[in-house]
């Protein structure tokens, strides 16, 4: 059977000139921690870092990307903007936007990134140098500013259920702005098609201490990086204890499970395609319940 699940631990990561990816690039390399390789058709998930003076200049994709920025700081430039991303900053590069990536500062820029679909080393990466976008001025990531409206920032204080009040946010309070709450899990949008994403998601969850997500699956695949604290999990019955820096990835059908270990956990996760209107989680407590009570209603009869 094809395996249906990635695991990487941070010690794996394997950063390397992604060549056409970032064409004539310098001090930019990338660990893409699961893509076509791996059986993933949707997901090509990892993470860049972009070194002190380095560059990747303009270019387009016939894919779809966003990111968040995990270390340093990092000007993005687009015909929309020449944004200044800080650590907790996000953004969704939209198929066919020419951008480039400049360093700013003495420190490397570290963001995890989402491609989807994935990038085809027999197509070039499917990857396109065009002509040079000229800087502008750069501006920071504004919630509230729609000349940055490709953009966004989350924080840890956007996570805590107990800070949700309208004079706490950036952004007016909505069901599109919500914090998302239910069996010890938060979760927090970040990406998608309001943001202008049309194949992938991305959003911040995180689990309160006793936090428990049951075996289930998707018709889709998800992608984790794990930011803060350490969790047990399961793929296809595979046990792991998760904890910063590892990156997992669940294709359609793994079933999987995630459970808290006593202290608050946090992790980035990617969906792609993005979730249907219905049918988008099945437990596989529901329809055990529906083997249990048929049979029962089977023996009632043979009785």
């Amino acid at each position: 059977m094809t395996t249906r699940y990635v695991v990487r631990t941070s010690e794996e990561a394997d950063y390397r000139d992604p060549g056409p990816l970032a064409p004539d690039s310098h001090g930019y390399t990338r660990w893409c921690a699961v893509g076509y390789a791996d059986g993933a058709v949707h997901t090509d998930f990892g993470m860049s870092r972009l070194e002190p003076g380095g560059a990747v200049p303009t270019h387009i994709h016939s894919f779809e990307e966003s990111f968040h920025l995990v270390e340093g700081e990092v000007i993005l430039v687009t015909p929309e903007a020449t944004v200044h991303l800080v650590a907790g900053d996000y953004g969704v590069i939209p198929l066919g936007v020419p951008h480039s990536w400049l360093s700013v500062g003495d420190t490397a820029a570290v963001w995890s990134d989402i491609l989807s679909p994935p990038p085809r080393i027999e197509h070039g990466s499917d990857t396109y140098r065009v002509a040079d976008v000229e800087p502008g001025t750069p501006v920071k990531v504004d919630a509230r500013d729609p000349r940055t409206r490709s953009f966004g920032a989350i924080t840890t204080e956007q996570m805590n259920p107990g800070r949700q009040s309208q004079e706490l946010l950036a952004q007016s309070a909505s069901m599109r702005t919500a914090l998302l709450v239910y069996s010890g899990i938060s979760l927090k949008m970040m990406v998608d098609s309001d943001l202008g994403s049309v194949l992938h998601t991305m959003f911040m969850v995180q689990y309160e201490p006793d936090g428990v997500a049951g075996p289930h699956d998707h018709p889709l695949e998800e992608a984790y990086l794990i930011m803060d604290g350490e969790v047990d999990a399961t793929f296809d019955g595979h046990e792991v204890r998760m904890k910063p820096g590892d990156i997992a990835w669940a294709g359609v059908g793994c079933v999987h499970s995630f459970t808290a270990v006593g202290e608050p956990v946090r992790w980035l996760e990617t969906q792609s395609p993005q979730m249907p209107p219905r049918h988008a989680y099945r437990f596989a407590r529901d329809w055990t319940y529906l083997t249990d009570k048929l049979g029962a209603e089977q023996l009632k009869e043979e009785q």
